[in-house]
């Protein structure tokens, strides 16, 4: 058994996300194509924005952390990849309209685009969680998600369609004791990526959602600090007996916005370990 999440996690932190040695299961190129990735300045959002560097695409980072954010695009361009970043409060309509334009006005076009940015609550029960935290987590989670995706499609249906992929989690599929208001806005999640794929299922633009178990992240190791005993209980949750890698979850992402998935939308992809499955 590894150590714990937090040590883990700062193993990873000293290593700064070198290759993969995984095989992309997909072995696919996004060589010519621009990809955007919001939240990409840590977690799941900064392993995918890598995966996509590692796979030839010319990415986009966008979050709102300046410093994560670069660091992102500079990793990505050290490994010798092409990066842009552009800091951007997905909460906002005109900074996440201005993200898109200054992707097109860098690279030239959208071709897949990926909603990573988003928020967690702390483990409260319902009626002890206030309206203040209530608002957040739905702005950013729901409203966030809903604004890229409507200025992402505009922008890919002027040039004959793209993928979007918005990151999810398998408490977007059940219910999640002391998390309702994160589990209520993953369900939104879930019916925003299914009702745009129906909308713009002839305008060639592909609708699809990775929904997550417990993933080894800053994130999760702030979540399992909070609570003794609560990391090994987590772990027990999931059939697998372990946490994903954030990697693993970019493989997901990357084959959902690539041609072997050309059939696949409006669907929620389960990367959890059997979570959803007991």
């Amino acid at each position: 058994m590894k150590g714990s999440i937090k040590q883990d996690i700062k193993q990873d932190l000293k290593q700064d996300l070198k290759q993969d040695p995984r095989q992309d299961p997909a072995s696919t190129s996004f060589a010519g194509k621009v990809v955007l990735v919001t939240g990409a300045a840590g977690g799941i959002g900064r392993a995918v924005a890598l995966a996509f560097g590692r796979a030839g695409a010319s990415v986009v980072v966008a979050d709102v952390s300046v410093d994560g954010g670069h660091a992102t695009a500079a990793t990505i361009v050290q490994h010798g990849g092409k990066a842009l970043f552009v800091a951007a409060n997905v909460t906002r309509a005109f900074e996440v309209e201005s993200l898109v334009d200054k992707t097109v006005h860098h690279y030239g076009r959208l071709d897949c685009a990926v909603n990573c940015a988003g928020v967690q609550e702390d483990s409260l029960r319902l009626a002890d969680i206030d309206e203040a935290a209530f608002d957040r987590i739905m702005d950013v989670n729901v409203k966030g998600v809903w604004l890229s995706m409507k200025y992402q499609i505009r922008q890919m249906a002027t040039s004959g369609g793209g993928a979007i992929v918005n990151l999810s989690s398998a408490f977007g599929q059940v219910g999640a004791p002391a998390q309702s208001v994160y589990a209520a806005s993953k369900h939104a999640l879930a019916g925003l990526t299914k009702s745009a794929a129906l909308d713009y299922a002839r305008d060639g633009i592909r609708v699809n959602a990775v929904c997550p178990g417990a993933v080894r992240t800053p994130m999760l190791a702030r979540a399992v600090g909070r609570e003794p005993g609560f990391e090994k209980k987590l772990r027990a949750a999931h059939p697998m007996g372990r946490f994903a890698e954030p990697g693993e979850v970019a493989d997901a992402v990357l084959w959902l916005c690539s041609g072997a998935s050309s059939f696949v939308t409006g669907h929620e992809l389960a990367v959890d370990g059997g979570f959803t499955a007991l």
